[in-house]
């Protein structure tokens, strides 16, 4: 009897096809990030080139692809992930952090190697960064999108089910939400713009775009952006390069004099252009795509590397963003009390119910509030252990069912006209041991203390961040993420350059920025607790700053130990609790108006 013939894995045929195209181009290796060419957090469907080539659906990590094998580099948080998805006759796993693919290339590869890259998906920071130390081990950094060129990318020649695009239109947002119109935006940037001594930036992060001409769109999943770029010079005349179909009818209308709309395809002799004409460029090495930079400079252009001129004046919300932001965290914490007053009445009954199923329902509240566009990312629904891994996502596996006498936690927002949110809920399932109690409330002791934070002006994040590990610190614990990230205004959940961390950039807070309080702690194969309200940095008559807490939702009082309490930290949670009552009372009623009475009760 013959031999069966085993079919080949799809993934395995996926490679060898990129290996064709390799072969072509005498290339030994290729580099696939998991990014596309916006280089944002989020990627939408069409630009998932790292999951088409392996399985691999993390939000995180790269894949190299030599002659003869192949390998992927993902973080601490996909190692369980990568080996569900990614078959290991076809891959080699590594660790993204413990030996970078760079390095590893340089002790795989001889001398003379050639090193394929699609500079769109990498930063220009990046990219110069490889081609040094691949030169000193004279191995060559190859772009492979050429100027003009639709693609060269191995993938895209032959990713033939690839998903379309979205088709929908973008959004005008009005005066009633932004607080200023994109005419006057523009006329601030380009301050900026003329003191970098700079003709033009180059602006490369979807956010910056939406910002500038007042548009949101539904390009990306869980960010309200349209794909597209755009350059702003220095009178604030503005170019943005996207699907003109995409546009509403009165776009020009809305945004005012000086905005050009350009076909993407028209960005590459552009970028020519501003070459052949000697300008001055500006644009942000760490932000945008190496691919635009290089094509400028390549032409002619001179590049002033500089941070996006856009950030800070998006991430200091005027008085109406400021006053849509507060109103929809009201609204958005009625949904997250509701849910967690389902979730008690439904364990008091003995129904418990799978991760799945809990973050459906908690976007079921949400999707009844008004101006609700999307969630702002995926729901961290984490049952039991699947808390302690601190970027959890159920969709990655099979969904764990709640866990008796355990903790949950849930990670979740909602994107509406007027803001975004953000907010991290712990609650007991059942009845909680004393550990629970302790590491619970040393933890909410340092969001408070964060909270409570007076500051002068000049402070970073950094500086602060010791606020909130400092309980944790005297139990030799700690928690392995920052403290705090900022958050836009009806745009992205990750918004820089504000953060409060142990390292990082040194931004210093300013008055109208939005950053996240949520220290934690993860107990391996355990529990994982996490406390996380957003605030807005403000400006206290004598000229120092503080923060202003926005989210409303009760903390899980059964799971506070006032024994380790000070009265100053038990004033601050009868008091925020007190603020939650009234914020939330007019919206509730029935067994979730019971519910909130009980979980806003002082607890001393």
């Amino acid at each position: 009897m013959s031999e069966s013939i085993q079919p080949i894995h799809p993934i395995q045929e996926r490679l060898e096809l990129v290996r064709q195209e390799m072969s072509k181009s005498n290339l030994d290796a290729l580099i696939i990030p998991r990014a596309d060419e916006y280089l944002g957090e989020y990627v939408p469907p069409q630009n998932e080139r790292l999951a088409w080539i392996s399985g691999f659906t993390g939000s995180a990590g790269t894949i190299v692809v030599l002659n003869d094998r192949a390998a992927i580099f993902v973080d601490g948080r996909y190692t369980i992930q990568v080996r569900q998805q990614v078959p290991e006759a076809s891959f080699e796993y590594h660790h993204l952090i413990n030996e970078p693919p760079v390095d590893w290339l340089c002790e795989t590869l001889v001398d003379n190697a050639k090193v394929g890259v699609d500079s769109r998906m990498h930063t220009l920071a990046w990219f110069q960064a490889t081609q040094h130390i691949l030169s000193k081990k004279h191995i060559e950094l190859v772009e492979l999108v050429a100027l003009g060129a639709q693609s060269e990318n191995p993938i895209d020649l032959h990713w033939h089910d690839r998903p379309e695009s979205s088709h929908r239109p973008a959004m005008l947002l009005g005066s009633e939400y932004t607080g200023a119109t994109s005419e006057h935006k523009r006329q601030l940037v380009s301050e900026t713009i003329r003191e970098a001594d700079a003709d033009i930036a180059l602006i490369a992060q979807l956010d910056s775009i939406a910002w500038l001409l007042n548009i949101r769109g539904s390009d990306v999943p869980r960010l309200p952006v349209l794909l597209a770029f755009a350059t702003l010079d220095s009178s604030g005349n503005m170019i943005i390069y996207t699907d003109p179909r995409k546009l509403p009818d009165d776009f020009a209308k809305h945004v005012g004099k000086g905005v050009t709309v350009q076909n993407e395809s028209e960005l590459a002799d552009s970028l020519q252009e501003l070459g052949r004409q000697g300008s001055r460029v500006m644009a942000d090495p760490v932000l945008a795509n190496a691919w635009c930079q290089l094509r400028c400079q390549d032409a002619g252009a001179t590049l002033i590397a500089a941070t996006d001129p856009v950030l800070i004046p998006k991430a200091q919300k005027n008085a109406v963003e400021l006053k849509g932001i507060r109103n929809c965290h009201v609204r958005d914490g009625s949904a997250v009390s509701r849910y967690l007053a389902w979730i008690e009445r439904e364990v008091s009954a003995g129904n418990l119910y799978d991760e799945a199923q809990l973050a459906d329902k908690l976007e079921t509240f949400r999707r009844e509030l008004t101006d609700i566009h999307d969630l702002s990312f995926d729901t961290i629904s984490a049952a039991g252990a699947n808390g302690a891994l601190c970027h959890y996502n159920h969709m990655n596996g099979t969904p764990a069912m709640l866990e008796m006498n355990n903790l949950y936690l849930v990670d979740s927002g909602g994107q509406y006209s007027d803001g975004t949110t953000d907010v991290t809920r712990t609650v007991i399932i059942g009845e909680p041991t004393d550990e629970h109690c302790k590491m619970f409330t040393l933890v909410l002791k340092g969001h408070i203390a964060l909270a409570r934070a007076v500051f002068p002006q000049g402070t970073s994040g950094v500086q602060l961040d010791i606020l909130a590990r400092q309980f944790l610190w005297q139990e030799g614990l700690d928690y392995d993420h920052g403290t705090g990230h900022g958050v836009g205004a009806f745009l992205s959940v990750h918004e820089g350059p504000q953060r409060i961390g142990k390292s990082g950039p040194q931004q210093e807070l300013l008055a109208g920025m939005v950053v996240s309080n949520e220290p934690g702690y993860y107990q391996e194969d355990c529990f994982g607790i996490r406390c996380e309200n957003l605030v807005i940095v403000i400006e206290r008559e004598d000229g120092w700053l503080a923060f202003e807490t926005i989210t409303f939702a009760p903390f899980d009082t059964r799971l506070v130990d006032t024994s380790i309490m000070s009265q100053a930290e038990i004033d601050w949670l009868n008091g925020y609790h007190s603020q939650v009552h009234d914020k939330l009372s007019p919206l509730l009623a029935g067994a979730d108006l019971e519910w909130l009475e009980r979980f806003t009760k002082p607890v001393l």
